[in-house]
């Protein structure tokens, strides 16, 4: 990494030399530039604020304030936008298949505007799910000086003495099809679960990876676990672009900060604090853009020797909001890093190595609280993201095994082609303890777009069959999900995986212990029914999903679009 003085706007200077840059300048003196501001640096503000989800909702503020803090410091800010995708609107339809779509817009929005308009750096502003790892992609493309803005956690919800949330809703509908809950409650929890703006509130997939990207060192210590609603969220806006301007002086860009030992601290905070199946797909993505050398095979082994330090919803108690409370990231990350789980020597967007950084930070959480735990007294002594393999996922699958009395199990498969089907299934209670569900040509080129399966695990979860009945996907699972579950199963049922030939009543393994899973069926059948499949006709042939389908890779690399 070069960290000496450079000149300041190595971009845009060239604006200023020579006759035939006259029109270039033209078009920035019609935005009321001066001729002084040409040795300023253009920094891009990619703003992720819609009014399509409270996750976006709360962007504006932050981003109003971004761009008076980089003019203080004496940058010039160029505003732009990226789109978003609210998975929790979209869960159980058609538009939950654009969401992943979504994070690959969001890269290729940041990288075109970035390189396209040539800005010497990038304040980078997002709340939801896919706003994280596309936003973080799109950085890494364009390698720039960049740093990572989270919009914030949502306050929680109350109801009858407790805190709600989104997944709430979703196990509420489970609760009431089972007849275990009025529909006046089930009413009750979905008006009160969102209170205002911000994201889901628990270790859920966007407070999953912001608190990686804090990990990472693109985003400000503490930043990850703040409340959109906060005043201190506003601070760090302000902060973050003060952060960014030194940083264009010293040329810290973002694939300095994203290594290999980088993306394992990432990793090994993920498992620490309980976060969600998707951080796998997307930091296999991430390493992707970055160009560094990770595998599926790398999350288990980061996962044998990390423990789950933190209580937090969906298997445990807690929310972001208590997380930040109880020392938030940082005291996560001196707790592994004092046990030598951590690579201190990393560098962050301020400049600081990661030990620098948590120099002041107690070696040990604060007795005053239990949602993170003392490594004397984990909530789990290994991480909860198990990759298992077997015949029925030789590339890697991920299963979610927090909160498990017993991650395994043997029984019927119960086959289902699409995720509306097997949630009717659910509600109509014909699924039963015991059963094994298998939900497919849900990956990212079946699908496509891989969909999340929080409506169904929600509804079983609900009807009490969260731990007794088994779910398989080639899909992906929301953060919010927890259970007996193991999604990401490739090679995928569109491109004639194994879970393609699946039939009712086949027997079929989860074994968590030994990181397997099976299909019980001898050599000679699976070979007659491989011999008279045939692969399904597109679902879309135009527009973005058929592009996402035709170019998309494996889960197990990330489901990338440019896996040449």
């Amino acid at each position: 990494m070069d960290t000496k003085p450079v000149i300041l706007n190595p971009r845009s200077k060239n604006i200023t030399e020579g006759k035939s840059r006259a029109p270039n300048r033209s078009m920035y003196y019609a935005m009321g530039y001066e001729a002084g501001d040409f040795k300023k640096p253009m920094v891009g503000v990619a703003n992720g604020h819609s009014t399509i989800t409270p996750c976006n909702s709360g962007l504006q503020k932050l981003a109003d304030a971004a761009i008076a803090a980089i003019e203080a410091a004496g940058g010039n800010a160029q505003m732009f936008g990226t789109p978003t995708i609210s998975d929790g609107m979209a869960m159980g339809t058609e538009g939950m298949k654009y969401s992943l779509v979504s994070r690959e817009v969001i890269a290729d929005c940041i990288e075109t505007c970035v390189q396209g308009q040539w800005m010497d750096g990038v304040l980078v502003i997002g709340g939801c799910d896919k706003n994280m790892p596309g936003g973080l992609m799109g950085m890494l493309r364009a390698n720039v000086p960049a740093i990572f803005v989270y919009g914030g956690t949502i306050l929680p919800g109350h109801y009858q003495g407790k805190d709600i949330n989104i997944v709430s809703v979703f196990e509420a509908v489970g609760e009431n099809a089972a007849g275990r809950m009025s529909d006046a409650d089930l009413l009750e929890i979905e008006r009160r679960a969102i209170p205002g703006t911000g994201s889901c509130g628990g270790m859920y997939t966007a407070n999953t990876m912001s608190s990686a990207f804090e990990a990472l060192g693109i985003s400000l210590p503490y930043s990850s676990t703040m409340a959109n609603p906060h005043d201190e969220k506003l601070n760090s806006a302000k902060e973050s672009a003060r952060v960014l301007i030194e940083a264009i002086k010293r040329n810290i860009k973002p694939r300095d900060i994203v290594t290999r030992q980088a993306i394992e601290n990432a990793v090994a905070v993920i498992m620490a604090i309980g976060g969600s199946t998707n951080a796998v797909l997307h930091f296999l993505a991430i390493a992707h853009a970055a160009g560094v050398e990770w595998t599926i095979d790398d999350f288990e082994r980061v996962r044998v020797k990390t423990p789950v330090l933190c209580d937090l919803k969906p298997s445990g108690r807690y929310l972001a909001v208590d997380l930040h409370r109880a020392g938030g990231i940082p005291q996560v990350m001196k707790t592994l890093l004092s046990a030598g789980l951590l690579h201190g020597e990393c560098i962050t967007i301020s400049g600081q190595t990661i030990a620098e950084v948590l120099r002041d930070i107690p070696d040990a959480p604060r007795a005053d609280q239990d949602v993170i735990r003392p490594l004397s007294n984990p909530m789990y002594a290994q991480g909860h993201l198990a990759i298992l393999k077997g015949n029925l996922s030789p590339e890697g699958c991920v299963a979610k095994i927090t909160g498990l009395k017993n991650p395994v199990m043997t029984g019927p498969a119960r086959v289902f082609d699409d995720e509306q089907s097997a949630l009717a299934a659910i509600l109509d209670n014909k699924i039963v303890a015991g059963d094994v569900m298998v939900l497919r040509y849900l990956g990212p080129k079946g699908g496509p777009g891989m969909p999340e399966m929080l409506a169904p695990t929600g509804a079983l979860v609900g009807q009490g069959l969260g731990e007794s009945v088994g779910l398989i996907t080639d899909g992906r699972f929301s953060g919010g999900t927890w259970g007996m579950v193991v999604g990401h199963v490739a090679p995928e049922a569109a491109v004639g995986g194994l879970i393609a030939v699946i039939h009712e009543g086949d027997s079929i393994t989860i074994d968590a212990h030994q990181l397997l899973l099976q299909l019980n069926v001898s050599d000679a059948e699976i070979a007659q029914r491989r011999a008279l499949w045939t692969a399904p006709l597109p679902r879309y042939t135009r527009g973005v999903q058929a592009k996402f389908a035709f170019n998309a890779s494996s889960a197990s690399k990330g489901a990338v679009l440019d896996n040449f």
